[in-house]
């Protein structure tokens, strides 16, 4: 079982669906405790960093979340979800994040040309840094949905996709059995379908 972890922050229908076609069984959840009874965790994610680490400190979730990913559960976070895996956030402040995986999240406006639209929406291809039992299904230059306008930085030795937006922006990190990607797997056609069915099926490390 495969629990998508509630906290108020994002609509959560599309990703339930995706892992439904696959044929996952799913729970969406609030409750701290009902993590530990799942096989994988999934922590989704649109909106501000700051308001979704408040909540998901004053609900118990974030904790939960950790101490699960410390036993070696599989573990996702997708969009703001893969930016709350790392240490923290400079978006309007800073803000600590789940320290799961080291790395800052910083606005895409420092990196990219002044020229281009933020926030950064639309199909890009991927470029895989290694191999990883989350990508085995993905190809060098598959494209994948993204929409954000922050982006993680210092995490080099931990990413494990990059895509273009005039500059290189990371789309995906992982560490172990914790892993992110910055798109959404469940808006990207066949090979986000792919991507889910490897996280779903892997047992041991993701990356």
């Amino acid at each position: 079982m495969i629990a998508v972890i509630d906290y108020g922050v994002g609509n959560l229908f599309s990703l339930v669906s995706s892992l439904r076609h696959i044929g996952q069984t799913v729970l969406v959840t609030g409750d701290p405790e009902e993590l530990k009874k799942a096989d994988r965790l999934i922590l989704p994610g649109v909106g501000a960093f700051g308001d979704a680490a408040k909540k998901l400190r004053e609900t118990g979730l974030g904790d939960a979340l950790i101490e699960e990913a410390h036993r070696g559960k599989p573990v996702l976070g997708i969009c703001l979800g893969m930016q709350l895996l790392m240490t923290k956030s400079f978006e309007f402040g800073e803000h600590e994040g789940l320290d799961l995986i080291p790395g800052e999240v910083r606005a895409l406006s420092e990196v990219v040309d002044p020229a281009l639209k933020i926030p950064h929406i639309g199909w890009n291809p991927l470029t895989l840094c290694r191999e990883t039992a989350l990508f085995k299904y993905v190809r060098n230059g598959d494209s994948v949905y993204f929409v954000h306008s922050y982006h993680g930085t210092r995490c080099e030795k931990d990413t494990l996709a990059l895509t273009e937006y005039s500059a290189p922006v990371t789309a995906a990190i992982g560490r172990g059995n914790v892993a992110g990607c910055q798109f959404h797997p469940e808006k990207s056609g066949r090979v986000g379908l792919n991507i889910l069915q490897a996280f779903a099926e892997t047992e041991g490390a993701l990356c």
